[in-house]
């Protein structure tokens, strides 16, 4: 996370912001684990849903519970080709964009044929209540808008999402900063905190109004 937990907590804070727990799509090591520490919420709050089968295999054998393993999107059932890279952190839906000039030694390493789930497809074939997950964090590479789509009934509890963004074409066909504006200005948010680097992609914050 780019954005530090200190200046996030102090936000919340300041405007009376209450997290009840974390819906968090693209865990890969559940690094930010410390981070919802830090704001206060249990482990058993927190939900996790990586693409990898064998990222979510070792978390589970790391005792985290209430890891998923899903591609997450804007439709059910789609077919999609999923690139995993040789860090891991890069793998995504998506083909490479400027990533690739960007971080040349970054490169997919295999393809594997994998199928979509939306986030309230997700929460109803799982049998999770949404209201207890308030608080989104999305770093999917790319693909962060197509999970926000796919999601409207849950986006309804949620009072504050944070997400990996782009303002360049980072991954191909990648949804830019001033779309996701746009689709979460229009249901009710707005963006209060935003790092970019100079690669062009970065992490925002947005919060109810």
């Amino acid at each position: 996370m780019l954005i530090s937990k200190e200046e996030i907590k102090e936000y919340f804070k300041q405007h009376n912001i209450h997290i009840n727990g974390v819906f968090h799509i693209g865990a890969h090591e559940c690094e930010e684990l410390h981070v919802y520490e830090y704001f206060g919420i249990p482990l058993k709050n927190i939900l996790w849903i990586d693409a990898l089968p064998d990222k979510v295999d070792e978390q589970r054998k790391r005792g985290i519970s209430n890891v998923f393993q899903s591609v997450i999107s804007d439709k059910d059932g789609e077919h999609v080709v999923f690139k995993v890279t040789n860090n891991g952190q890069s793998s995504s839906i998506f083909e490479f964009g400027t990533h690739k000039t960007s971080y040349p030694w970054c490169i997919v390493t295999r393809r594997i044929l994998m199928t979509t789930t939306t986030i309230d497809t997700f929460m109803k074939s799982n049998a999770l209540d949404s209201s207890k997950y308030n608080f989104w964090n999305f770093d999917i590479q790319g693909a962060e808008l197509k999970a926000l789509m796919g999601g409207e009934e849950s986006l309804k509890h949620v009072k504050a999402v944070y997400l990996e963004v782009n303002t360049e074409e980072v991954y191909q066909g990648c949804a830019k900063i001033s779309e996701i504006d746009a689709f979460l200005e229009s249901r009710g948010f707005k963006r209060v905190l935003t790092k970019i680097v100079n690669e062009g992609w970065g992490d925002a914050l947005y919060v109810r109004n």
